[in-house]
């Protein structure tokens, strides 16, 4: 290869790596819950979930819906921390909940998703 084209080449892939997303371009993905993803579990008494980036708490929303698709009544979105929300939860009855979440990151990247956790009986 001649000096011309590694040159050619090597700013090439310069150019490549400013083009990258870095992280401030990221967005807030679930790390992880309680209750866990896929879990069954005692009857919790809150749900938390930690994400990848911190969040605008003000512009997220986390919605419960238990058997049957009935939408359970929760307390406010709480944010204990930059990356992560909170809602208690009422008495949940044995059966499988899914949990529906959507947050904007502080760099007001928007993400959602969804997972399930089943209440065992006590």
């Amino acid at each position: 290869m001649t000096a011309a084209a590694r040159f050619t080449v090597g700013v090439l892939l310069g150019g490549l790596l400013l083009l990258r997303p870095t992280a401030s371009e990221a967005h807030a993905f679930l790390d992880h819950a309680e209750p866990r993803v896929g879990s069954t579990v005692s009857p919790p008494s809150a749900l938390t979930l930690q994400f990848t980036e911190p969040l605008e708490p003000a512009l997220c929303r986390v919605e419960v819906l238990g058997p049957g698709g009935k939408t359970m009544t929760t307390s406010a979105v709480e944010h204990p921390s930059p990356a992560t929300l909170r809602v208690g939860l009422p008495s949940l009855p044995p059966g499988d909940y899914i949990v529906h979440w959507a947050v904007i990151s502080v760099d007001t990247h928007p993400t959602e998703g969804r997972f399930t956790f089943s209440v065992k009986a006590p």
